[in-house]
């Protein structure tokens, strides 16, 4: 498989940057998430370098035959339901895990919005794990995972840290209208 999709990110005229994550357990935030190819095209490059990524998916929809192939995927099964703790869970799955190398879109939808979500921070925080900066760039058609964050005790300054390293990059989503860092961050 890593052969096969070494030779996909050829053809589509991707380069890599980085490698697999040294780390056995870590958050790697996938940004900008603007189209659902941003995952494929994630999926694909991190199998190419010989990583497994997870990430997180509805349980609903782990029924035959999607559940398995979600699950070959790398996909791990959340209880999203009223009242179930998601941060609770995927803490829990973490510490349950030898190895997991979880990709989250602090974003956390493909439409546009100025505000980033504080799930991986809260989660990275209470499962001690670090925190890898991913980037899919759709104008200059790279990918990988050049960066490692430390973590401070200020979320919100991390948050504005993170989004400036990416403002600063440059990178572009495959739907650009759908990637808003701010004007606040210069």
């Amino acid at each position: 498989m890593q052969y096969f999709t070494k030779f996909l990110l050829w053809l589509f005229g991707w380069k890599v940057i980085g490698s697999v994550l040294p780390e056995p357990k870590c958050i790697v935030l996938g940004v900008p998430h603007t189209s659902l190819w941003d995952f494929v095209i994630s999926w694909i490059y991190y199998t190419s370098v010989g990583g497994t990524p997870n990430i997180l998916v509805n349980k609903k929809f782990f029924f035959w035959p999607v559940g398995f192939l979600l699950k070959l995927m790398g996909a791990i099964p959340i209880d999203t339901s009223k009242g179930a703790s998601s941060i609770k869970q995927i803490v829990a799955e973490i510490k349950r895990r030898k190895t997991i190398h979880l990709a989250i879109a602090p974003e956390g939808t493909r439409k546009p919005t100025a505000e980033w979500k504080g799930g991986f921070y809260a989660i990275a925080r209470l499962a001690n794990i670090p925190v890898y900066l991913a980037v899919f760039d759709w104008g200059r058609k790279e990918i990988g995972v050049p960066h490692k964050v430390e973590l401070t005790k200020d979320m919100n300054a991390d948050i504005r840290s993170i989004r400036q390293w990416y403002k600063d990059r440059g990178v572009t989503g495959k739907h650009p209208e759908r990637f808003i860092l701010g004007d606040d961050l210069d």
